[in-house]
């Protein structure tokens, strides 16, 4: 069973927008680990929920049409707290309090962010998101090493 799960997700007709989706093809690619489950999605969706539940550590791939454009960022995210509502769509914090409502574990999780320059339809990337894969790549695969290390990966919430 995985311990680690990498959700990519963007639209792959939309330029930098498919980053998620195209770096987690490629992670998964190139996995050979039974330990680390990497899913392309085009969306986050309610049914990915009970897949996160089973985890330790969910990885989360996206573009974003805020910031600098290349610059990657990291950040822990957190259950989202108080009533949510869930619909085709959901957040990285939507789908981990989702798995937590559900199946009564929130897995620790990650989110990956490079700015975006062009959303536009096409299949290519701008040279700035371009530049920033294999970088974005590397810090991927540490994260994953991380918590394949760590052995306090997810939180009961009901025993």
């Amino acid at each position: 069973m995985a311990r680690v799960l990498v959700l990519g997700y963007g639209n792959p007709l939309r330029s930098d927008d498919a980053l998620g989706w195209r770096v987690a093809v490629e992670l998964f690619r190139a996995n050979a680990s039974p330990d680390v489950l990497v899913l392309p999605c085009h969306q986050l969706t309610p049914d990915l929920a009970e897949t996160a539940s089973l985890v330790e550590t969910v990885i989360f791939v996206d573009c974003s049409h805020k910031g600098e454009p290349g610059k990657i960022l990291c950040e822990e995210v957190r259950s989202q707290s108080g009533p949510a509502s869930f619909t085709h769509d959901l957040s990285p914090a939507a789908l981990l309090a989702l798995a937590a409502e559900l199946f009564g574990v929130c897995p620790r999780a990650y989110m990956f962010t490079v700015c975006g320059e062009c959303f536009d339809p096409g299949e290519s990337f701008s040279p700035s998101v371009s530049s920033c894969i294999p970088g974005l790549k590397a810090m991927i695969r540490r994260q994953i090493e991380d918590a394949l290390i760590d052995t306090v990966g997810r939180q009961k919430l009901v025993s």
